[in-house]
């Protein structure tokens, strides 16, 4: 159960904790109605879910604007596997997001009296994007205590760059993308683990597909932007 929890958190962090310089982010508009649609596959290219994403409330505050997203997961079967909301800040030229909105009630209540701390530095995507440029590091990190034994679970993203522009169609659309490049190393208790990952992002939508690697370069999981509305 752990580590459900922990992939769960890792799938949002990395679809939508990011960082944007220069006017807050081209890639992912904080404007109330805008939806997105994902589907999960595994190594396969089978279903594994469908997440729904949609900014239900935007405002602004003086120079900041604030905005909630919801969050629907759906299981292979169709069936609700997980929902919550979370909230974004644009402030200035960054796009922060609320750690702990991450973490729904009705799931932290199958964890009974854990105390769990999420960290980490988000993922920074600066608005002018150009091959070749190198990105900078990122960590999320979560602590579960429980009558006293603390587990810690980490993943570090290095070596973070933008490959190419690559054109992707999906059943959403056509779009052009950015396709950055990051190798992931995950730590979880006494197991250590690094996959490579690619992430294809167009202005304006943000994320459009997602994959994940074994060392050998076979696709693990993949992510694909299947419907989405402004």
């Amino acid at each position: 159960m752990n580590s459900n929890l922990f992939s769960v958190l890792l799938f949002l962090i990395g679809t939508i904790s990011i960082t944007a310089q220069d006017n807050c982010s081209k890639f992912y508009p904080m404007n109330e109605g805008v939806s997105m649609e994902y589907t999960n596959y595994n190594k396969k290219g089978k279903v594994e879910g469908v997440s729904a994403f949609k900014v239900v409330e935007a405002n602004n505050t003086g120079d900041a604007t604030h905005a909630t997203m919801a969050i629907n997961m759906k299981d292979a079967k169709g069936k609700d596997a997980y929902s919550t909301s979370y909230k974004l800040t644009c402030s200035g030229n960054m796009v922060t997001l609320d750690y702990e909105s991450l973490l729904p009630t009705e799931m932290m209540e199958q964890y009974g009296d854990m105390d769990i701390e999420i960290s980490g530095n988000d993922i920074e995507i600066p608005n002018e994007l150009t091959v070749g440029q190198n990105l900078n590091d990122a960590n999320v990190a979560m602590k579960i205590s429980m009558s006293g034994i603390n587990m810690n679970m980490t993943v570090d993203m290095t070596n973070r760059k933008v490959e190419k522009k690559e054109s992707v169609t999906t059943t959403a659309g056509t779009y052009d993308c950015f396709v950055l490049y990051s190798e992931n190393r995950s730590k979880m208790m006494m197991a250590n683990q690094v996959y490579p990952s690619r992430v294809w992002l167009a202005e304006g939508v943000g994320m459009v597909k997602q994959e994940t690697y074994k060392k050998n370069g076979d696709v693990m999981s993949s992510t694909l932007l299947t419907a989405h509305s402004k």
